[in-house]
């Protein structure tokens, strides 16, 4: 995982979504299409940073309760949310300039 994209746990994910653009990445480790998602935002870690878009990652196996709150039945999942508000959810493989633009 790149320093740009930060694991993110129940313990500190209100202080990491409260303010601005965040993306948080719902995923297993053995899951093929997460792992490919982690490749895709991670090669797109420089256009997230331009546009302010924080990026993190919640792991569904140790994280089980934040993932049920958030309704993650499926993975990869995308939550975005703005200023600690969810905005929306995003079930499967994402491309980064898609998630870019629901920024916009």
């Amino acid at each position: 995982m790149s320093n740009a994209i930060s694991n993110v746990s129940e313990k500190d994910f209100a202080s990491f979504t409260a303010q601005g653009n965040v993306i948080i990445d719902f995923w297993a480790s053995w899951c093929g299409p997460c792992r490919m998602q982690g490749q895709i935002l991670e090669q797109a870690e420089a256009d997230f940073a331009a546009k302010s878009i924080k990026v993190g990652k919640v792991n569904v196996d140790e994280e089980g309760e934040l993932a049920r709150k958030f309704g993650v039945s499926s993975i990869p999942t995308l939550v975005l949310f703005k200023d600690g508000k969810a905005i929306k959810t995003l079930v499967g493989m994402q491309q980064a300039d898609a998630l870019i633009r629901l920024f916009d």
